[in-house]
């Protein structure tokens, strides 16, 4: 079964937070605002109300950084499809983006 997200929702796969840089020095602060998320599926974007729709910035394969209280899955967001665990945002919610 196919699942595509409305409007201007967003369907992640989180990622783990590193807890290592590059070089190999071991972060130990548990302080982390922000998460980073693979993006599995994209909605069509939204309507103005003149009916022109706003294209969405975000392309599926994107890894993009938000804040980690929408990706931990808490708010209700939580969505388990296939024996898999993703969270589904607006991407307005979204703070960065980095294409492929």
């Amino acid at each position: 079964m196919k699942f595509r997200p409305m409007g201007d929702a967003l369907l992640l796969k989180p990622k783990q937070n590193e807890n290592k840089t590059k070089s190999g020095i071991i972060l130990t602060g548990n302080d982390k605002s922000y998460g980073y998320a693979e993006v599995v599926a994209v909605g069509p974007g939204i309507f103005t109300q003149t009916g022109d729709r706003i294209p969405m910035t975000c392309n599926e394969g994107d890894t993009v950084m938000a804040p980690t209280r929408l990706l931990s899955g808490k708010n209700g967001n939580e969505v388990s499809l296939e024996n898999e665990t993703y969270v589904l945002v607006r991407e307005s919610e979204i703070s960065m983006v980095s294409s492929k």
